[in-house]
């Protein structure tokens, strides 16, 4: 079996594709080792460029949110500037936590316990009396909040990074920003996050709603309910045909690079930019024809007809998805446990959207993608029982994920979305493979 990740002694033991053969294998180990998660926290999670929020959620001078990423609990603010930091929120006196709310405006945080006080640019700012500590106490910087090491951003949308060796961003999103830029580019105002998150945990690995994400060959099945409804919903008018790969009516998956992967492609749904259905009616076709004629003005033909009727799962590697279909959500994942996840998404949508069309969205966005509508639960479901299948695995060891290698473009139902991913995950696994993690 040729390994394309790495071959002979070198090979990941745990993803194995086969070029030959047209077959792509995952070990189910990879999914329920805890000595593999570890690994994972090391040389994914604090390696790895990870998204911390959006530009939006910051629009006012001294705005902060705190928020968890990749294991680190950090505090993701504007300060007295107007320039954007993230900080470890962590007191470097005796390491409680500075900021306890979930997000507010303040000129200064200050930690509960001992009272230490910082700037919200992260300097120290507590005066102590003379002799409790020498004159020359944080010359360097030692009692200062201390920033996370890289942070940088594209598009409105923040990255941090942990290691300060690793490509810049734009860099590492290569391929990746020609679909950023096609969510970015819906609004000539600019994109916001819609107050509000959802929040939620799923017993299961972190890597399967990656796959999950970008998977178009799940969702005739597992989403039947939701097409039959939306069939209803729309008179009859959805053409289902577009949902699948068969007829590669310029529905393509596409491995972006870096782990990076997209989905792209047509779908019987209503887009608030700019896709009409008739449950809209006529004020809606109105509404949706200024949108399209603005997004052709600014973009040109070309562009605005792909915004606006085609939609796009995109995965950044390792656990970034913008789902970018009937509505916009931003998601983030994180492990707690090799079968357990703690699940954050957030609504983005243009600034100058009208109150209809929000209207639209919010409900599109809740109907299919929230926690309690059509898909999650379904999605949800599906990933605790495969997570509920692997205690099989002894027996039944591996994962398929070959679907269209034979296949020069990929359809948008296969797996090359997929594979893109575990390419990557393969690469920077493989060292802690060799020395027999998870053997």
């Amino acid at each position: 079996m040729l390994d394309k990740l790495d071959s002979g002694e070198n090979a990941n033991p745990w993803v194995r594709e086969d070029i030959a053969g047209a077959r792509f294998k995952v070990s189910r180990k990879a999914f329920v080792d805890e000595a593999i998660l570890k690994l994972e926290r090391e040389q994914v999670f604090d390696r790895c460029w990870l998204y911390i929020g959006h530009e939006s959620e910051l629009p006012q001078i001294n705005d902060f949110v705190a928020r968890s990423v990749g294991g680190r609990d950090l505090i993701f603010n504007r300060d007295r500037s107007g320039q954007v930091r993230a900080f470890y929120n962590t007191c470097p006196h005796r390491g409680a936590q500075v900021v306890r709310e979930p997000r507010g405006n303040a000129m200064s945080f200050q930690c509960f316990y001992h009272g230490w006080a910082f700037n919200n640019n992260g300097a120290f700012a507590t005066r102590f009396k003379d002799g409790n500590y020498p004159p020359d106490f944080n010359s360097d910087g030692c009692a200062n909040l201390k920033p996370v090491t890289r942070l940088e951003s594209y598009r409105g949308l923040y990255f941090v990074c942990f290691l300060d060796t690793v490509e810049s961003l734009h860099d590492y999103l290569g391929n990746a920003c020609e679909y950023i830029d096609l969510v970015a580019d819906q609004s000539g105002a600019g994109m916001e996050i819609v107050a509000g998150e959802q929040a939620y945990s799923m017993r299961a690995n972190w890597k399967l709603l990656v796959e999950n994400s970008a998977d178009g060959y799940h969702a005739a099945t597992t989403h039947q309910t939701y097409f039959d409804y939306l069939m209803k919903a729309t008179g009859g008018t959805a053409d289902m045909s577009t949902m699948g790969g068969g007829d590669n009516r310029g529905n393509r998956g596409v491995d972006l690079g870096n782990g990076h992967a997209v989905v792209e492609g047509y779908a019987p749904w209503g887009r608030p930019v700019a896709n009409w259905i008739p449950p809209w009616g006529e004020a809606g076709k109105v509404e949706v024809a200024r949108i399209r004629a603005d997004l052709e003005s600014r973009l040109g033909f070309a562009t605005a007809d792909r915004i606006a009727r085609k939609s796009r799962n995109l995965i950044i590697f390792p656990n970034l998805v913008i789902n970018d279909v009937m509505a916009l959500t931003v998601r983030t994942f994180y492990p707690v446990a090799p079968d357990f996840m703690h699940v954050n998404a957030w609504a983005l949508a243009p600034k100058d959207e009208s109150e209809q069309m929000r209207k639209w969205r919010l409900f599109n966005y809740l109907e299919f993608l929230g926690p309690g509508g059509f898909a999650t639960p379904d999605d949800n479901e599906a990933l605790e029982l495969c997570q509920k299948g692997y205690r099989n695995l002894k027996e039944v060891g591996w994962n398929d994920i070959s679907k269209g290698m034979l296949r020069a473009e990929p359809f948008g139902d296969d797996e090359s979305q997929m594979r893109a991913f575990w390419r990557e995950w393969g690469h920077r696994t493989r060292e802690g493979a060799l020395q027999g993690v998870g053997a």
